[in-house]
């Protein structure tokens, strides 16, 4: 089967994304509006971009209305309204449940933080707090922000965000930065509802060599 975006009805195009770009890792965003005010959302239109700079990306839809998420508004720079800045939470397996919750709308005024249970801990250079039961947290200040859809129910975005500071709980990195896969237990979403650990992991050489390894899968 072939199909066209512009043939479908947006929620198709969402399911077919969810679905086959899987497994995405979890971004659990902490942004605080200029008076103050706590923030807390999942995303799983997460990843890195680079080390040189050292930059990420989340993408927040808009609402069914149109507006901006607040996690969108608050990371917009000073003079759009926002605060400039947010951090990157790793969703790990110890807290999954929590991070999913923090998925609920809410009214104005009320927090994520609170109903969830998670708590918000300083950040070193950022406004926002991080997540302090995420063993991974990666502060950024807002580089650029690309409104693909502007004002549109379901519009895309794209936040990029150099990153000023990194928390790493001192159990999972070595003295070269290698990251303890196995001690982190990230968790990855599927499509709808499903989610995945990445507890089965196997390693293949890189280029060439990949061609003449062993099967990992036996087949």
């Amino acid at each position: 089967m072939h199909v066209r975006p512009h043939d479908l009805a947006p929620s198709d195009r969402y399911k077919l994304l969810i679905g086959a770009v899987v497994p995405r890792p979890i971004a659990v965003v902490s942004t605080c509006d200029r008076d103050g005010r706590l923030n807390l959302a999942p995303f799983s239109f997460f990843t890195a971009i680079g080390a040189d700079p050292m930059t990420l990306l989340f993408c927040p839809a808009n609402r069914p209305d149109g507006t901006a998420k607040d996690s969108l508004a608050n990371a917009r720079p000073a003079a759009a309204g926002g605060t400039g800045a947010f951090v990157v939470n790793v969703a790990v397996e110890t807290i999954i449940r929590r991070v999913v919750a923090t998925a609920e709308p809410l009214p104005p005024g009320e927090s994520e933080f609170d109903l969830s249970g998670l708590a918000p801990a300083p950040s070193l250079v950022v406004e926002p707090p991080r997540v302090a039961e995420s063993p991974v947290a990666f502060e950024c200040r807002t580089r650029e922000i690309v409104e693909l859809n502007p004002g549109a129910p379901g519009g895309a975005n794209v936040v990029i965000g150099d990153v000023v500071a990194v928390f790493v709980r001192d159990d999972l990195v070595n003295d070269r930065f290698h990251v303890d896969a196995a001690g982190l237990a990230a968790v990855g979403r599927m499509g709808g509802t499903q989610y995945c650990t990445t507890r089965d992991r196997f390693a293949l050489p890189f280029g060439r060599p990949a061609l003449g390894a062993p099967d990992p899968f036996g087949s």
